[in-house]
């Protein structure tokens, strides 16, 4: 005869197994979310990139709710959005998903990937600098910088912050922006989710989707990229990296470079890591 211990074991697993299921079912998903504006559609000329411009205002936060829809359509559990445009003072807490978190100001030299998010996506974002049929398009500072190359490519946000994820083992996943942005994004990660909004006509003309379009079109597609989560592998650059910038004319090369800095000429400097990571800190630290 069994002892009645052994009688009621299995009832006790299975109270545990349903117990432990919730908690995995609620395991933690979370996206970060980079926003910028000219890639929004609608934003085709550079007055209407100004941070205070109500319209792109209105026309950025309504793709940015999309998308956050979207990602929680798809099973995520957390999106944190940071307001990535001119200063990080273009998105208002009052107008942002009320689901979502906000980050305004500098998101620091890692994009604190070292939280651990389970994916990164760009929305309202732009190609890089030199992209033939890119609205606007330029890396990171249009005043600033002429060209940017990561081991001889041009890159620009889209690469270097993709790289940056990558390193901390976080996927890229979406994309929503102008037709070459969303060109730059499929070259590295090709099973990543991208909305093309606009298809540029020169850098400041476009064709554009309307916002109710566009709209559909993002949380559509945002939806299926966190469904893909985990399909998606992260960006990886491996081996050493080297980035050069070439600054533009009234930006050129000061006296306060870092050490190692390699000056190629009177607006070029090259900065060399064993990784990207390492080169991306020689690079933003100095």
């Amino acid at each position: 005869m069994y002892s009645d211990s052994v009688l009621k074991a299995p009832a006790s697993l299975s109270l545990l197994l349903l117990a432990a299921a919730p908690l995995c079912a609620q395991a933690r998903k979370s996206v970060f979310m980079i926003t910028d504006a000219e890639g929004v559609a609608g934003v085709c000329r550079q007055d209407q990139t100004d941070p205070k411009d109500a319209e792109m205002r209105q026309l950025l936060t309504g793709e940015i709710n999309a998308a956050v829809d979207g990602f929680f359509d798809g099973g995520a559990t957390e999106v944190t959005v940071w307001d990535g445009h001119d200063g990080s003072q273009t998105l208002s807490a009052l107008t942002i998903h009320p689901r979502a978190k906000l980050i305004i100001g500098e998101a620091g030299l890692t994009m604190l990937m070292e939280r651990g998010y389970s994916a990164l996506a760009f929305v309202g974002q732009h190609a890089h600098a030199n992209s033939r049929g890119g609205v606007m398009a330029h890396s990171y500072s249009s005043l600033g910088i002429q060209n940017m190359l990561m081991n001889g490519k041009p890159v620009g946000e889209i690469e270097t912050r993709a790289a940056l994820a990558g390193w901390y083992n976080v996927p890229t996943i979406f994309l929503s922006g102008d037709q070459m942005a969303a060109a730059d994004l499929h070259a590295i990660v090709p099973q990543a989710e991208t909305v093309a909004v606009k298809e540029g006509l020169s850098n400041y003309a476009c064709i554009s989707l309307s916002a109710e379009e566009a709209r559909g079109q993002i949380r559509s597609h945002a939806r299926a990229a966190m469904e893909k989560l985990g399909s998606i592998p992260p960006y990886r650059v491996t081996g050493p990296v080297t980035l050069q910038i070439e600054y533009t004319s009234r930006h050129a090369l000061g006296t306060d470079l870092p050490e190692g800095a390699e000056v190629v000429d009177a607006r070029t400097v090259r900065y060399h890591g064993k990784d990207f990571l390492d080169a991306w800190k020689r690079y933003r630290g100095r």
